[in-house]
């Protein structure tokens, strides 16, 4: 089984920095598994490395703002670039903050293009509920979630049991070292705050603002925090300031959801981080990584 190192943590824990000394320590190279810094143009406000310092980087600014990019485009051409990385002589370092995708490479779930030959478009959503209950009367997922409702069909389709009887794959397709950087909370949300006043300096304003005016309203631009938050200012909704206490409190939650995920998710190996001394942080990264891989 391949060896491969992951590098998890919230939003602003410190994942691109403790990823460029481990990439040197070990021969890596990066492979992005943050959704939004796939696409080019969204740079700020998702916190875009701009200085790779040498170490190839793999899965960034591959997409254009109108391209949709799904779990299942990611765990394909990650898949294939650990084997590439690997049959090279090098390690592949799996960076990101993106919990679904980051699970759906490491375990052993079934993305096929199954689902391309049925289609449910003559169905309301209702429709569609009141039919996945028929086949599934323990089914648990939201009425409102028509993609997963599709996928339990489907499922029961081919192969003739309901889909809240399935049994999750829990098989770890790789030997994976998981490091996930825990900062203490308070001092991650003075980080955050401080960092969005950051991003405004490097042009946070003005890159949302451009893409606001291309009136593109895609997956890619309304994911990222940032974007969406200063669309409603310049839709003369809120003023700057609330705008930009938008943006600090909705990355504070998501960095709070992103720990739970990665806690509950990928049991990894925790490291707390230490903004005082980041070093410390390297270090004791590097001594985890050495006596896995030994």
């Amino acid at each position: 089984m391949e060896k491969i190192i992951v590098i998890i943590g919230p939003t602003a824990s410190g994942k691109t920095k403790l990823s460029l000394e481990i990439a040197k320590e070990f021969n890596g190279e990066i492979i992005n598994a943050d959704s939004t810094q796939m696409y080019r143009g969204l740079d700020v406000a998702t916190a875009k490395i701009k200085d790779l310092e040498g170490i190839v980087h793999h899965l960034i600014d591959n997409k254009d703002i109108e391209e949709d990019y799904t779990v299942y485009d990611f765990k394909k051409d990650a898949s294939f670039l650990i084997e590439d990385i690997i049959k090279r002589g090098k390690t592949p370092i799996i960076v990101g903050g993106t919990g679904l995708y980051i699970n759906a490479l490491l375990y052993d779930y079934n993305f096929d293009d199954i689902d391309k030959k049925y289609s449910f478009d003559h169905l309301s959503l209702e429709e569609l509920y009141e039919e996945v209950l028929l086949k599934d009367p323990f089914n648990k997922i939201h009425k409102n979630n028509r993609r997963r409702l599709e996928r339990s069909l489907i499922y029961y389709l081919e192969n003739n049991e309901p889909f809240s009887s399935k049994k999750e794959d829990i098989y770890l397709k790789y030997d994976a070292t998981i490091i996930c950087l825990i900062p203490n909370r308070e001092e991650l949300y003075n980080y955050i705050n401080n960092r969005v006043d950051s991003m405004v300096s490097l042009g946070l304003i003005e890159e949302a603002k451009k893409i606001y005016d291309t009136k593109i309203r895609t997956k890619a631009v309304m994911t990222p925090i940032g974007y969406k938050e200063l669309f409603e200012y310049f839709d003369n909704n809120i003023s700057l300031e609330e705008a930009l206490d938008n943006i600090r409190r909705n990355t504070r939650h998501y960095a709070k959801r992103q720990l739970t995920w990665f806690k509950n998710k990928l049991k990894p190996i925790m490291i707390d981080v230490d903004y005082n001394d980041f070093n410390k942080t390297i270090e004791e990264a590097k001594r985890t990584i050495k006596k896995a891989f030994s």
